[in-house]
Formats: structure tokens, sequence, C-alpha cells
């Protein structure tokens, strides 16, 4: 089965954004729930952990191609999963 392309993007590379996006959520959610006070360094770090992967992606090592856009539905998970944490803390943390 083919995969479709559209505007230089198949479907399939499309699913496998969204399944980075799907990884690096949770991550996010735990590790900001694990380092509350270190958020800065947690997003910097699972950054150039996407970004090492996309790297590796592009090597001869495996037969995978380097996409950015990948990199970039990581960093959109990421940011997902903070505002899951902040959206937890602000429920658990309102009056009334």
């Amino acid at each position: 089965m083919s995969p479709i392309s559209r505007e230089g993007h198949s479907v399939r590379s499309v699913r496998y954004g969204r399944n980075r996006m799907l990884v690096m959520c949770p991550l996010a959610v735990l590790g900001s729930l694990g380092w509350p006070q270190r958020k800065v360094g947690l997003i910097i770090f699972l950054a150039l952990v996407g970004a090492a992967i996309e790297v590796l992606q592009g090597t001869t090592l495996i037969d995978r191609d380097l996409d950015m856009f990948d990199w970039i539905a990581d960093c959109i998970g990421m940011a997902g999963g903070l505002v899951v944490v902040m959206c937890a803390n602000w429920v658990l943390h309102r009056k009334g």
C-alpha cells in the first residue's frame, strides 16, 4: 500500500509526526510534574533529544530520512504537554 502524496509529504509522514507528538506530550507532562522548577531545562533537553533523533535518522546508520517537520511535531507535543500541566494546576489550585 503506497502512501498518498500531498504537497511533498505523504500521509504516512503525517501519521508519524502525529505519533511523535503523542510521544513527547506525556514526556513533557511527566517531566513537568517530576521537576516543576526546571521546566525550561526540561524543554531544552526534550528539544535536543528530538533534534538528536532527527540527526541520527539523517545518517546512513539507519534507513530513514531527516525531516525537520518531525522535530516541529516534537516541539508541538511538548507544548501540548505543558498546556495539560498548566490546566491541571489551574484546576487543582483555583479557589472556590
